[in-house]
């Protein structure tokens, strides 16, 4: 529970860590700043997914709601992102 958790959160801190080395990106640049909300939007489903678990819901759940957050985001079933559980 401590890995799935901690690996969560290292994956959102990525992500945003990702998302602010692009903010440097010129202003009129369209396809980084939309790559940045992905970015974002990614984090954003990953950290609810983190809250899901902590709320002491069962992992099936939480991969549904994770797989609905990010319809559209990202490829595959897990956000973009998979890790051993």
């Amino acid at each position: 529970m401590k890995n799935v958790f901690a690996t969560l959160v290292a994956a959102v801190s990525l992500s945003l860590l990702a998302a602010s080395a692009f903010a440097a990106a010129p202003e009129g640049d369209k396809e980084t700043k939309e790559d940045i909300a992905r970015h974002r939007a990614i984090a954003a489903a990953h950290e609810g997914a983190a809250r899901c678990r902590e709320s002491g819901k069962k992992e099936d759940i939480c991969q549904k709601e994770l797989q609905a957050a990010c319809k559209g985001l990202a490829i595959g079933k897990y956000c973009g992102m998979k890790h051993e559980h």
